[in-house]
């Protein structure tokens, strides 16, 4: 055995952790098990191919197929209150009633079912943690309660593992969904909500859950008798688009093909009849709803079924489909009430869909979109907000523009009439042009259009611009896919789906794509309709948060101002729940209310907005223009009593880590309150940044905490020092320090370079290194670009160390001279 002063973590746990466990028997009692290193997170991507920091738990003790319990260990010479904040976080993400924090002696006890914390003396069994976490009324000690039938399923769907299809694994929060929708199931509970952002597996979901009612043998008949389990369950798939039941209907695929079928209606007109010889079903609300009697009048497939015909019904994307009151797809539901119903949705709460939350209940587990992206599950995002010249539009006769409609004199046409009401082509070819030239022209993007003819029109200006700058010949380089396009746009649309194929590359729609498009490297999203509709912005956000190698971010072209649907609070509480109207007794109110004279409504022209004329601005004094072109300042004042003076730039929008827009300003104020957490004074900073070893862990934990390089290299153009360094953006924030340019920096510092390093041939190099500087930041410091930049003026590492001399002369000069530049 290891010295007792000397042991480190990993004997720590060997020899005094793991026989605390054992000695009450996990790991020695049938069904429980000691996981080691239980990776929860992968880490916020942050840019350049990093992440930041993984979280997995030490220990995670399991039992019954179920996590109970997180420990977070620490070597013996820490104290144990070392590993308590690790302890309570990883317990609350995997759904643990129980967190420990050990150094091997002291075992330090989180209950977070009663929030009682103290020191034990020993782990609890097992045993003891199943019976505390499944009946939280007791305390440790007490006997098992008379198991109820709720207890029994609870069991049995536990004894039956997750079907692995390979070597997947559920992500903590896929296992915590699957976990406490089974829950609920065994509990008696009829309706069961799911809400979890796009992009993080709801069908998979879907089917853990189905696969294990499936072999417990668990059905309506046997919910309360489970010792009369004899039978399998009958399932329904319900989606409300074909691409989303086939992909279920894949996704499935392990129950075999005799177990599952795809309800068609042409098959059911084949076959004369509705399938019933099957375990698991998949249809659409149409097909259900479709179907006649033999004299030709409206009778429903769904009606062929026994209204008891299925035990479990999964509803995807539920907020669209019968969950809602006025749908006539409620009439589906409904008839099958005898069976279990689970809801999904990508949807938090919303007055335009609480009759959704209002028909299954509140969701028995919520994943939103910012956890999704800050534990790395999801990609980031960035929106470039694209102020135009025309987002509004008064007719007068004679503009000379080609217009499609009767446009109506002095009337203001905005966002939501252009290509519905009104259609200037020149104006969408404008904005075509002006997205095309910011991104990169091979990756895969979306454009969501107004309408099916307004997305044929932009598909048309992609292609001949697309043509006009070289890029490509092949005239599928964009294609539209709408519902016009039938058959055609549904290849296309699987070709554009396949992340081996390159073409085709932009696909333009108006809203069939918002939902059901499982591509995982869109890298672009241009909005040039208006989407007003929160829920509907989140879906369609969710085309591009699918992860895929080497795909740090992407990026959402906004003209129509809607990522300000990203400011949502109630994805982070839960609004108040609509309530019934005392007069007419409907949720939501539908009284009719008093005429109110609308928003922007002139007393004097009796228009809305006003359209009366306005005198003309002066002449500015400063720029001799009118309007006024000055450039506008942003003064900040910050707690240090020194003010900061940055560009106003009115696109320039940054993203909190909560995951919602802020200003510029708001931006400088939050990094100013956070930066003393990673240095101390202007003098370790200057330290830090002058070592590249230090400078490139600085990066990578401001990174972490929201500060990533484009962020940084952004903050540039605010403070008016596009070809300054990062530092500067650092000192201006922390201290309202002067930025200096690079080529002014390394002039500044060259006499002292030139008096350290001697060597003319060193100097030729550090020469060759700070022009390198100069051009393209602060990254060509970094100790990773030295061989990259030896071999561009040596040709190769032997040939510099022949000329130059050792590594570490290499490494010295290299390293040495970033002293001075910071000086």
């Amino acid at each position: 055995m290891a010295n007792a002063r000397m042991r480190n973590e990993a004997d720590t746990r060997a020899d005094l952790i793991d026989p605390k466990l054992i000695e009450v028997g996990w790991g020695a009692i049938e069904n429980s098990y000691i996981r080691r290193e239980v990776s929860i997170t992968k880490g916020r991507i942050i840019g350049a191919g990093k992440r930041a920091s993984a979280l997995s738990s030490d220990y995670v003790l399991e039992y019954q197929g179920r996590k109970l319990a997180a420990i977070e260990a620490k070597k013996e010479s820490l104290s144990y209150t070392e590993g308590v904040r690790q302890a309570k976080d990883y317990a609350e993400r995997l759904q643990c009633r129980f967190g420990y924090a050990t150094n091997g002696h002291d075992i330090y006890q989180i209950d977070l079912e009663t929030h009682e914390e103290k020191l034990v003396e020993a782990f609890l069994s097992p045993e003891e943690i199943w019976r505390l976490t499944f009946d939280p009324t007791q305390k440790p000690g007490d006997k098992q309660t008379e198991p109820d039938f709720a207890a029994v399923w609870r069991e049995r769907f536990a004894q039956i593992p997750f079907e692995a299809k390979g070597d997947w694994q559920p992500r903590y929060y896929q296992e915590n969904a699957i976990n406490n929708a089974l829950d609920a199931i065994a509990k008696g509970e009829e309706r069961i909500l799911l809400t979890l952002a796009t992009g993080t597996g709801k069908t998979c979901i879907a089917f853990q859950v189905a696969w294990k009612l499936f072999h417990s043998r668990w059905s309506l008949s046997a919910q309360r008798e489970p010792e009369a389990a004899k039978k399998r369950p009958r399932i329904l798939f319900l989606a409300d688009r074909n691409v989303l039941a086939n992909q279920a209907f894949n996704d499935f695929g392990p129950f075999g093909e005799d177990a599952i079928v795809r309800l068609e209606p042409s098959e059911i007109k084949k076959k004369g009849a509705v399938p019933k010889n099957a375990s698991v079903f998949f249809t659409i609300f149409q097909t259900f709803m479709s179907g006649t009697d033999e004299d030709g009048n409206p009778a429903p497939y769904f009606g062929d079924y026994p209204e008891d015909f299925f035990d479990f019904i999964v509803i995807d994307e539920c907020h669209r489909g019968g969950a809602n009151d006025e749908s006539t797809w409620r009439d589906i539901l409904n008839y099958f009430s005898p069976a279990v119903q689970l809801g999904l949705t990508a949807t938090p709460k919303r007055t335009v869909n609480a009759d959704t939350y209002t028909y299954f209940g509140e969701p028995v587990y919520t994943y939103a979109l910012k956890e999704g992206i800050n534990d790395g599950f999801l990609t980031p995002f960035k929106v470039l907000p694209i102020v135009g010249t025309m987002d509004e539009y008064i007719y007068t006769p004679g503009d000379g523009l080609i217009i499609k409609g009767e446009p109506e004199q002095g009337k203001v046409y905005k966002e939501g009439d252009f290509n519905r009401v009104i259609t200037i082509p020149e104006r969408e070819k404008m904005r075509v042009h002006y997205w095309m030239d910011r991104f990169n022209p091979h990756e895969k993007t979306l454009v969501f259009c107004a309408t099916q003819e307004h997305a044929g029109m932009v598909r048309d200006f992609i292609n001949q611009y697309a043509v006009e700058k070289g890029w490509t010949t092949n005239s599928n380089y964009c294609v539209r896919v709408t519902a016009n396009d039938g058959s055609a746009g549904e290849n296309d649309l699987k070709t554009f789906q396949d992340n081996e194929k390159t073409i085709p590359t932009i696909l333009t729609t108006s809203r069939k794509l918002s939902t059901g498009v499982d591509a995982r490297n869109v890298r672009n999203i241009v909005l040039m309709r208006p989407c007003n509709n929160m829920i509907e912005f989140k879906q369609i956000i969710g085309r591009g948060t699918r992860m895929y190698d080497g795909k740090d971010y992407f990026t959402i072209y906004d003209f129509v101002k809607a990522h300000y649907n990203f400011a949502d609070p109630e994805w982070d509480g839960e609004p108040e729940p609509v309530e019934v109207c005392e007069e007419c007794g409907k949720r939501p109110c539908s009284c009719e209310k008093p005429d109110t004279p609308p928003t922007g409504y002139c007393s004097k022209c009796d228009n809305e907005p006003c359209i009366c004329e306005k005198p003309e601005p002066p002449v500015c004094e400063d720029c001799g223009q009118r309007p006024c072109v000055c450039e506008k300042k942003i003064v900040i004042k910050l707690s240090d009593g020194k003010t900061r003076t940055i560009q106003h730039i009115s696109s320039a929008l940054y993203w909190s880590p909560e995951g919602k827009p802020i200003t510029a300003k708001e931006f400088v104020e939050r990094m100013f309150d956070d930066l003393p957490q990673f240095f101390g004074d202007e003098d370790q900073l200057r330290a830090i940044w002058s070592d590249p070893t230090t400078r490139d862990k600085l990066l990578e934990d401001l990174a972490e905490a929201g500060y990533d390089n484009e962020k940084l290299d952004s903050m540039k153009d605010l403070i008016d020092a596009k070809d300054s360094d990062v530092y500067d953006v650092l000192a201006f924030v922390a201290y309202a320090k002067d930025a200096q340019t690079r080529q002014h920096r390394v002039d500044h510092a060259k006499p002292a370079i030139k008096s350290a390093f001697a060597d003319p041939k060193q100097q030729e190099f550090i020469d060759f290194v700070l022009i390198q500087y100069i051009g393209h930041g602060v990254e060509e410091l970094s100790l990773n670009k030295m061989s990259d930049l030896l071999e561009l003026k040596y040709n190769s590492i032997h040939d510099a160390a022949d000329y130059l001399g050792s590594t570490a002369v290499i490494r010295e000069a290299f390293v040495g001279c970033q002293r001075y530049l910071y000086a």
